[in-house]
């Protein structure tokens, strides 16, 4: 972990912090709610012994890297156009791509925005969104699972900031990354977080030097800025009609748990199964669905999914 170059760039309005390792091709990786440039440490120091350049940056509003105020500055627009900056800045022309959870989605919209700025796509855990325009991303989300739904709890500024305030930051991170429910997380106001039990133990994958990694940064900038990706998510709809329909033009590999909360959404496993995935992501190579893995399965299972991202960029 010393041989990680910790450096700060100007990109698109802001200073972004960004971690790499290595030299050779270079893999950009993406990381996703609530989680930190930290999350891809073991993918970071195996692409760098294989030949690659590794780069995982803290994205907008998280770690190190600058969190504009708000909500409005969140959009997959804002996002991707920080991350096309800051590859101008280091002077990269194209990528390997890797995304996970938020991240995975930004990956999605890169590619959709600017395909010729990526060689290739592994994305985990979120299969791509088609834009529906009928009805906007949360709003479906609301009519599936009500109000309670994490992602419309999430909607309000300083609500969810409330609620994570009176939990234990250690505490919050335990949860949230030892979580293997399948269910839809449903977050009743008079309950929330508060409500959910931590693991009596740590899963084996996870040390409390890695808790502690992640809740030192986050009680050092809040959660707001990683909020509002959700609560910039309908803007992102909004803003993204021209590219209605539109395909994913690019490569790709798509990893997943079985045990992926994200796996089990309504009408997820249909979507990836029965052509709507292929249908919209034409390049699609292959799914993987990884047995008894949860959601951040690139944490929990590094060998494996190092070894699905080195096969799979080794073919270019």
């Amino acid at each position: 972990m010393d041989a990680i170059e910790h450096t700060t760039i100007n990109t698109n309005g802001i200073k972004m912090h960004i971690a790499s390792i290595g030299t050779g091709p270079v893999v950009l990786l993406l990381h996703g709610f609530p989680e930190l440039w930290y999350s891809w440490r073991h993918q970071l120091l195996y692409l760098s012994s294989v030949g690659y350049r590794a780069i995982a940056p803290d994205l907008r509003g998280y770690g190190d890297t600058d969190s504009p105020e708000s909500h409005t500055s969140y959009t997959a627009l804002h996002i991707v156009g920080d991350l096309v900056g800051a590859l101008d800045e280091l002077g990269i022309e194209k990528v390997f791509l890797v995304g996970h959870d938020w991240g995975a989605i930004i990956a999605w919209y890169f590619c959709l925005f600017r395909p010729d700025r990526i060689k290739a796509l592994v994305n985990l855990s979120v299969q791509f969104f088609p834009r529906n325009p009928e009805i906007s991303f949360i709003e479906r989300f609301r009519a599936v699972y009500g109000d309670d739904f994490y992602m419309c709890r999430f909607q309000v500024p300083g609500e969810a900031e409330a609620d994570f305030f009176c939990i234990d930051t250690a505490q919050l991170f335990k949860v949230t990354l030892s979580n293997r429910s399948t269910h839809a997380p449903c977050l009743p106001k008079e309950y929330g977080f508060r409500a959910i039990p931590p693991p009596e133990s740590l899963p084996s994958w996870l040390t409390e030097e890695d808790i502690n990694h992640y809740a030192s940064k986050f009680k050092e900038t809040g959660f707001t800025g990683a909020l509002n990706y959700y609560r910039a998510f309908d803007l992102t709809w909004e803003l993204t009609g021209p590219w209605t329909g539109a395909q994913i033009q690019v490569p790709v590999k798509f990893i997943v748990g079985d045990l992926d909360i994200t796996y089990h959404f309504e009408g997820a496993k249909e979507y990836i199964h029965n052509g709507g995935f292929k249908r919209d992501v034409p390049l699609l190579e292959e799914v993987v669905i990884v047995e008894d893995a949860g959601h951040f399965v690139h944490e929990e299972r590094p060998h494996e999914i190092n070894t699905h991202i080195h096969d799979f960029f080794n073919k270019f």
